[in-house]
């Protein structure tokens, strides 16, 4: 299932952001991701989310912080 409107910034480094890769690919979720070592997408985020943290959901113009709660979100729309 490939979730429109939804972007995961992330670094490649960071354990959080490969928790929630694993997960989605388990599940056969995917979606837009954004490197934020890419210093467009790290402002990007910024505006968008206020801060620099990682992962970081953005859905329809809204983030959505924390690995657990990524999951959390992800797993509800399997429901």
């Amino acid at each position: 299932m490939f979730l429109e409107n939804h972007t995961l910034y992330l670094k490649p480094e960071c354990p959080y952001c490969v928790k929630v890769m694993r997960w989605a690919q388990q599940h056969d979720i995917s979606f837009a991701t954004a490197n934020t070592h890419d210093a467009e997408n790290a402002c990007k985020l910024i505006e968008i989310g206020g801060k620099r943290q990682v992962p970081c959901m953005i859905i329809g113009g809204k983030a959505l912080y924390e690995s657990n709660d990524i999951i959390a979100y992800l797993e509800g729309l399997l429901r």
